[in-house]
């Protein structure tokens, strides 16, 4: 009598059971995870921008044009982030010279008269298609085309630009799918987006290292060189973490002799290649002029360059106002795992509480002791975490929500995204990316891993020189398990080890006094002043 019941409990429960995991499944979700990410459900609620958005931080500091980088003629509701980032970051002490300033000035009206559209373009990529080089033309490009993920685009961009900057020529980016609405325009009254009807769309989406019409192949195969009298209108440059010696010959000023008379130059980059420009002479000069101060190279650029749309914009201060804004001090740590099997969690995690606690970056705790108010009178602290693993955010989190500290510091973590694989390709995981690098540029103080370009990029856009937890190796934590950048400047992590002049390999990190290896991978080179202490 007792049992009927209960089978028509369990007969009605299972099915509906059933139903509700396969709504689950369905929707990409997992019942038994936990909800969306915070920055997921920013996104859904996504709400237009309001007038006071736009208008209500008219008190900005006097240096919302940060030091004349930016130029002043922008609509300001099209671009937010524009002038309104300062107000969340702390100002630069670092000021742009006023070379580099004006420079971008000019940068800007070359841009202008020969960016998509006008008429310098048209007859240019007529020219192109005919095979005609009009040497005589003003009108020169350089197309930058993507490849892995946001970090190493951003910085190779920046690269590309600076390249455009020192050969007077204008820069177009090759927009795909997944990096749509990342960015405003940087350059005023143009368009830095390659045109959809660019004749090679379909060499672009083909061209890979061996590609038989890129500049190092056609070097090799001995079809291009200084004497070569019919020049092509457009020539493809390879520069990625794969390139060989003849790809890298880009960085011989003879080389560029050739270069300086193509009008199109395709150039496919993952690698913040900035740094060997440093090392032509036909550069030199007004390197100095653009950069007297060298560690500021890419903090200029980068916060020049690259602004949140306002689709992203509303992600970062929605965020930092609900999670961030009232902390009296604010903490981010960017962990990337390279090689899960050299870089097991629990001996991860010792090594981030190990420098915490080594540079006195954050209280430690009182293990034995439980909280039994929840909020403290101290000191409080913000800890923003990234990382595509939670497991980090989750250890820390509980660390001090369940255990006192024992200065009477109140510390909160939080982490914005649990994206747990990385997602390239996708224009939703790219958006949570670049808030979370923003993010992480408005912290006070701030950890990155040793060779991210997701923490280069934070660190530069928010001038700051982080502490870097340095790589595992074989699964034993580092002696230190963390150092202090000596230079802001990301690291280019595939430079050339050739002398252009002896034609010989030589470590290019002990030419000029500038360019040294690398504090985090030391095998790369970055550019330090000349006056720093070596690492």
């Amino acid at each position: 009598m007792t049992r009927f019941p209960k089978i028509a409990v369990l007969s009605i429960a299972l099915p509906v059971l059933f139903i509700l995991i396969l709504i689950c499944r369905d929707r990409g979700l997992n019942p038994f995870i936990g909800a969306e990410d915070d920055l997921s459900k920013l996104i859904r609620e996504d709400e237009p921008t309001s007038e006071d958005e736009i208008n209500g931080e008219n008190q900005l500091s006097s240096d919302k044009l940060l030091g004349g980088l930016l130029a002043p003629n922008f609509t300001k509701r099209d671009c937010l982030s524009r002038y309104q980032s300062i107000s969340y970051r702390k100002s630069s002490p670092y000021v742009p010279s006023l070379y580099l300033v004006s420079k971008l000035r000019e940068y800007e009206k070359l841009h202008n008269r020969c960016g998509p559209d006008t008429e310098s373009y048209k007859n240019s990529i007529k020219d192109m298609v005919s095979g005609q080089n009009d040497s005589s033309s003003e009108c020169r490009y350089v197309v930058w085309i993507a490849r892995a993920g946001l970090g190493n685009r951003i910085l190779s961009i920046a690269s590309a630009f600076l390249y455009a900057l020192l050969t007077n020529r204008v820069l177009l980016i090759d927009e795909e799918p997944e990096m749509a609405n990342l960015f405003c325009e940087p350059f005023p009254n143009a368009t830095w987006l390659l045109p959809k009807d660019f004749p090679f769309m379909y060499r672009i989406s083909r061209f890979k290292q061996n590609y038989a019409k890129s500049y190092g192949n056609m070097l090799k195969k001995n079809k291009i060189n200084a004497s070569t009298e019919l020049l092509p209108t457009h020539l493809y440059l390879y520069l990625c973490n794969d390139y060989d010696h003849h790809d890298k010959l880009f960085f011989c000023d003879q080389d560029q002799t050739i270069l300086r008379n193509i009008p199109w130059l395709i150039m496919k980059s993952n690698l913040y290649f900035l740094p060997s420009l440093f090392l032509m002479s036909s550069f030199e000069e007004e390197l100095d002029k653009l950069f007297p101060d060298k560690e500021m190279v890419f903090h200029h650029l980068g916060r020049y360059l690259f602004h949140p749309s306002n689709q992203v914009w509303k992600l970062i201060t929605s965020y930092y106002k609900k999670y961030l804004a009232d902390a009296e001090e604010r903490v981010g740590i960017q962990i990337r795992i390279f090689h899960k099997n050299s870089s097991p969690f629990q001996q991860v995690m010792d090594q981030i509480l190990s420098c915490n606690d080594k540079e006195k970056l954050l209280p430690q705790v009182d293990m034995g002791k439980s909280i039994v108010a929840p909020f403290g009178k101290g000191k409080s602290k913000a800890v923003l975490i990234t990382s595509l693993i939670p497991s980090y955010y989750e250890k820390m989190k509980n660390m001090y929500l369940k255990h006192p500290t024992l200065n009477g510091e109140v510390v909160a973590v939080y982490q914005a995204s649990h994206e747990v694989t990385q997602h390239t390709m996708k224009n939703v995981h790219n958006q949570k990316a670049w808030a979370e690098i923003n993010l992480l540029s408005m912290m006070d103080v701030l950890v990155t891993s040793a060779g991210s370009t997701f923490g280069y990029v934070a660190q530069g856009l928010g001038g700051k020189r982080p502490w870097i937890l340095y790589k595992t190796e074989t699964q034993k934590i580092p002696d230190p398990v963390c150092g202090r950048a000596m230079s802001m400047e990301p690291c280019f992590h595939c430079p050339q080890v050739y002398d252009c002049k002896a034609k010989r390999e030589v470590d290019t990190a002990t030419i000029i006094p500038y360019l040294r290896h690398c504090d985090d991978l030391y095998w790369g080179t970055k550019l330090f002043n000349s006056s720093s202490q070596k690492p």
